[in-house]
Formats: C-alpha cells, structure tokens, sequence
C-alpha cells in the first residue's frame, strides 16, 4: 500500500521517512507505538507533527491521544526542540482539572533507527469552536452575546487556575477550545511549547518556568507576545477577548482591528452592549500593564450579566474534534459584503428566497412595506444574511394616520408564481436554502456589477433585473440536477469543509479506498467539475468555497460513497 507525506509525495508503507523530502510519514494504521498504544487513526498534522487516535490495551483498550513529535527542524536546534517539548510534558503533569486533558505519559520511541516522541492524554470528544463557529457561518449565523459571556463565564477560572501555578497558555483561540460533549464544558487544549518552532531562526520567548520561547498566533497574540515574547497572563486574557470577538462576528482578527487607527471597530463590526463592550475593551488593552491582571477580576465585571444563556447547538456541525489536534486553522473571513447600512438593513428582512435581492429601499422614505403576496404560506424562515457583523432586529414602523399610503410594488402575478416555482423546485431537490441564494446571488452580481451599490424594488423599473434573477436560479438549479448528486450530498451543500477532504486524504492513505488515491479522487472529481461548469477552474485562481467549491466538494463526496460501496 502506497503511504504519502504531506507534499503527497508517494511512498512504501514500510518507508518511515519520505524518499523525496524526508519528511517523518504517518505511523500506519493498527501499528502499536511503545508495545501499548495502538493507532486507530490519524487524526491531523501540525509543524511538531502529527496527532493520533489511539487504544491503550494496557487500559481495556481505552481511547487516548497520541501527540507525535517530530519538528522539522536543522540539527543546532533539534536539542533545543527537544528540551522544549520534555517542558511541556511536565507542565500537562502538573495541571489537574476538569477542563483540561489528563496528561498519561511521554515516550521516546526508535522507529527506523531514528527517536521519535510521544505526548500521551485524555481523548476528549466535541466540537472545537472554529468547527462550530465555521458551521454557523455556513448558515448565516455567528455566536449570540449571551453565548459567548457564557463562554467566558466558563473559560475565565481555567485561566485562573493554571495562572495560580504559574502557567501561560499562549496560545488561546477558538480552535484551541473544544465544547465537550458529554457535559457541555469548553476544555482548553494544546499547551505545546514545541507546536510553532522556526526552523534555523532561533526561539521566540515567553516566560514559563525558566525557559523561554515564543508561541501565539497572529491577531489572537498581543503585541509584547509576538514582538517581544513576553507573556502574562493578561496576554491569556486578551487572547480570550479577541476569540470572543471573533465568535460574535464570524471575522478575522485583523479584519476587527484598525492597524493605522491602532483601534478596534467598536460599534462597526464589533456590536455588543455597553457593559459588555467595556469589559472586552479593558482585556485587549494595547498595554498589558491597562487590562485586568487576573482571571478572577474580569469574573467579577461579569456578574452582572443576567442575559438568559442558551446551550451551544453541538447538532450544527458532526466533525468530531479531538484533542491536541493541530493548530492548522485560522480564522476565514465571513463571506458576503454589504455596501451600506441601507442594504444591510434590507437583507435583514424577512423576504422569501427569490426576493432577496430586490428588497426595498430604506433610503428617502420612512415607511417600509413588505407586499409579499402568497408568499408567507410558502416561506416560514426569516433569512439571516451572511454579514460580518451581528445585525439588529428590524421592526417596522406603524404608518401615520392620515399620511399617503406608500406606492406598491409592482411584481406580477406571473413573477410570484415563478418565484414559488423555484422554492418548490429547490425543496424537493433538498438543497439547502442558503448555499442556493449565494449560489444564485453570485452569478446575478457577477453579470450585474452595477446592482452592487443598491437595493432593488419590486418596482417595474427593475423588472428585467428580477427576471435574470429567476432565470439564473433556475440555471442553477438545472445544473444541479444534471451533478446527479445523490441526496445527503445535495443536503450538506454549503455545510462542506476543508475537514472534509483532510478525511478523505487519510482514508486514502490508510488503504480504506483501495488502490484508490487523493489524485484519481482529484482527477474523477475534476473532470465531472469541468463539465458542469467548463472554464471556471480554468479562469479562476481557486473556486468560491461558499458556491461553487461546495459543488465540488459534493461531486468528491459522491465519488469517495462510490469506491466505498465497490471496496
């Protein structure tokens, strides 16, 4: 059986070290590491290397977690790798609580005359917070306030804890959280000192029981962590603010935060309540000197909040998250940019699926109607566009009496039986109804530029625009029909991720396809793509992985069903 590094450049299974690039190769499948652990299956990849699903057949075959070490580092620094990664080994030993995985053990392993290192812990089932996060934002949704205070309600004395004993984690972010699934608690994972290591450009620093490197990601990292690697625990407590503002807003850090201003875009994408915002506002102080200096004290700030909290719907996303699994997501940019506040207000409104892009104006009237004609007994969803910001509830003011009644719009009988004629088409293809008004909305904008910079009526001067509107969902539709896609497919449209093909190269790897390999997977796939949709991967860099990058997804995921049932 073939084995492939992560270059995926093929190798023997026997191979331990890639021919080409020398890169450390997965451990294989049912290979017993330590004459105890036995690998279940290869769970991701990060700069320190890989991370593994394991049986412990000492403990009844019990679940753990198996952290290999292998940085790909030059020789001069592998000593230093080294020391840092026995450092964290006695940290994980000395932290006990429940929110935090049970260290078990580490190993130096000889596999192919060449040492190897294993971290050992708690296998915690759940859903990291980007998967999570990543979920909502596939349907139009980011965390709620009182989800995310919760969040910190239940963070914040974790953090309190390890700062008692003199641990910085360094490296705090949605991905490093996971939502535990059997009692609903957030876990902080991976407290690697060894997780980032430049090769040949000497260590980052921060303080940790006398040794010192450097560790935190981009945006979630203060500025003394990642200029001059220096840690406190008010580092920890930024980190945790900037997480919380990116589970409000579904944005990237730097998308938040006003580089050349040196400020955060409170009350632009960042909307919260006041007391709220005051206390986020003190954790991601640009001095580390002006936030709060404990965990404990913002807990404090938070007691006043009597939101009404509801539990996190662990149902939106069935991607199992394992423990210290790799750091190798950051942050994606919510898709779908509003032009004004005029159009935000406006996709805001409750407006059946063929209607969405020519919702009224808000602009020189101060009377909005909605005449939506037959169309509530067919829709009952309010649609939640996919903004960057948490948009507000939209109520509609009462009409004067004795003013003008507003002119209506003009859409005809014909237009709103087509519109439900598309509604009824897409219900029984069970595509889901937000992947299919992006899907529509992007070829509609593409062909229009100019219907960018305003919101469309129901009024007779844009009727050609609707009808290209109804006409290009009905291409769509027609397109996906012709994908033959079979209907769990057709179903998680715009719900598919890069999670998605990582599991389909492992299965590869790991022989449960076959001879089948990522490549014949990428050329099947293409090649049905291509006749769908001719010239579009042709002309563009990478496809839009809200539309058309679902559609191939989908077509991989049919293909990757078919060799499984030939298998």
């Amino acid at each position: 059986m073939d084995v492939y590094c992560s270059k995926q450049h093929v190798n023997n299974e026997k191979n331990r070290f890639c021919t080409q690039c020398g890169e450390p190769l997965p451990l294989a499948v049912g290979q017993v590491v330590d004459n105890r652990y036995r690998i279940v299956r290869h769970l991701g990849q990060g700069g320190f290397g890989r991370t593994y699903l394991a049986e412990d057949l000492n403990e009844s075959q019990q679940k753990c977690v198996l952290k290999e070490f292998a940085p790909q580092v030059e020789e001069q620094d592998l000593e230093k790798a080294k020391e840092l990664f026995e450092r964290e080994a006695t940290v994980l030993k000395n932290l006990q609580h429940p929110q935090i995985p049970r260290f078990h053990a580490s190993l130096q392993v000889q596999l192919s005359n060449k040492d190897f290192f294993f971290l050992v812990q708690d296998y915690v089932e759940g859903d990291n917070y980007w998967d999570l996060l990543e979920s909502r934002i596939n349907q139009g949704q980011t965390f709620s306030e009182e989800e995310v205070v919760k969040l910190l309600q239940q963070m914040l004395p974790v953090l309190s804890y390890i700062h008692r004993v003199n641990v910085v984690h360094r490296d705090l972010s949605p991905d490093n959280i996971i939502l535990r699934h059997s009692d609903q608690l957030p876990v902080l994972i991976d407290f690697g000192g060894v997780k980032q290591l430049p090769a040949s450009k000497g260590f980052w620093f921060t303080q940790l029981g006398g040794i010192r490197t450097i560790l935190g990601k981009k945006g979630y990292a203060p500025e003394e962590q990642l200029r001059q690697g220096k840690a406190f625990p008010s580092s920890d407590l930024y980190s945790l603010a900037v997480t919380a503002l990116v589970l409000l807003t579904g944005q990237d850090p730097q998308k938040l935060y006003d580089s050349y201003q040196g400020n955060w875009r409170w009350g632009e994408q960042i909307k919260v309540s006041p007391k709220i915002e005051a206390v986020l506002k003190r954790m991601v102080e640009y001095k580390p000197s002006d936030r709060y200096q404990k965990a404990d004290d913002v807990l404090k700030d938070l007691q006043f909040y009597k939101g009404a909290t509801k539990p996190i719907n662990t149902q939106m996303t069935k991607l199992k998250t394992m423990i210290a699994a790799p750091g190798g997501k950051r942050v994606k940019t919510l898709v779908g940019k509003f032009h004004n506040n005029t159009q935000m207000a406006a996709q805001a409104l409750p407006l059946p699926v063929w209607l969405r892009p020519f919702a009224v104006s808000l602009i020189s009237t101060s009377v909005i109607v909605l005449t939506l004609a037959g169309t509530w007994a067919v829709v009952n969803a309010v649609f939640h566009a996919v903004t960057s910001i948490s948009l507000p509830t939209i109520s509609l003011p009462t009409i004067p009496k004795g003013s003008n009644p507003p002119e209506k719009p003009t859409t005809t009988r014909s237009q709103e039986n087509r519109g439900n004629q598309i509604i009824r088409r897409r219900q029984e293809l069970e595509i889901p109804e937000v992947f299919f008004t992006k899907m529509v909305d992007r070829k509609f904008y593409t062909k229009n530029p100019d219907a960018k910079g305003r919101t469309l009526t129901g009024n007779s001067e844009d009727n050609a625009l609707r009808k290209e509107w109804f006409a290009i969902a009905q291409d769509v539709l027609n397109q996906l029909e012709q994908a033959n896609l079979s209907k769990s497919a057709r179903r998680k449209l715009g719900s598919y991720t890069a999670r998605d093909y990582d599991n389909w190269r492992q299965q590869a790897q790991a022989g449960q396809l076959g001879n089948y390999t990522i490549d014949q997977l990428n050329k099947d796939t293409n090649k049905k793509f291509d006749r769908l949709f001719p010239g579009e991967r042709r002309n563009n860099e990478k496809l839009d992985k809200q539309t058309l990058g679902q559609i191939w997804y989908a077509l991989a995921a049919d293909q990757v069903s078919k060799v499984e049932s030939a298998n």
